[in-house]
């Protein structure tokens, strides 16, 4: 899972070598993590700035009626920006990871997600990062 989690594409040839296992064996290891939904799936990992995204900002939301329906991942689901959408402990209720083109972009989507939601936002606006998407220590 580590080999994997660092390279989705390493090859079932040279998983098998550095696990010490036949070809057949990490096939089938693999195959049975994917059927568990221990691997979700492999993805192709975008340059955000390459494809046009430069911007990148944390928005908190939260309801402008405590009393509504927490249906806003459903609400948001729609508007391609948000990358992640994470439900947090404290004075919000929802953390969104979105990617934007320019700041106009982000005035923009926050006008959206708050019609959409019906919620106020908090905005962080990235200044760089240093990494992310890192394989989990396994």
């Amino acid at each position: 899972m580590a080999l994997l989690a660092r390279d989705g594409r390493m090859s079932f040839t040279d998983l098998a070598k550095e696990t010490g296992l036949s070809v057949s064996a990490v096939h089938q290891r693999v195959r049975r993590l994917q059927k568990r939904g221990v691997i979700r799936g492999f993805a192709a990992l975008l340059d955000p700035e390459e494809i046009g995204l430069p911007m990148t900002a944390f928005i908190s939301i939260k309801p402008i009626d405590p009393s509504a329906p927490d249906d806003c991942p459903d609400r948001l689901a729609h508007l391609q920006e948000i990358e992640a959408c994470h439900s947090v402990a404290g004075e919000e209720n929802y953390i969104l990871k979105v990617r934007v083109a320019s700041p106009g972009a982000l005035e923009n989507l926050l006008q959206q997600i708050r019609t959409a939601a019906n919620v106020s936002t908090r905005t962080t606006v990235v200044l760089s990062t240093p990494y992310e998407g890192r394989a989990p220590r396994l």
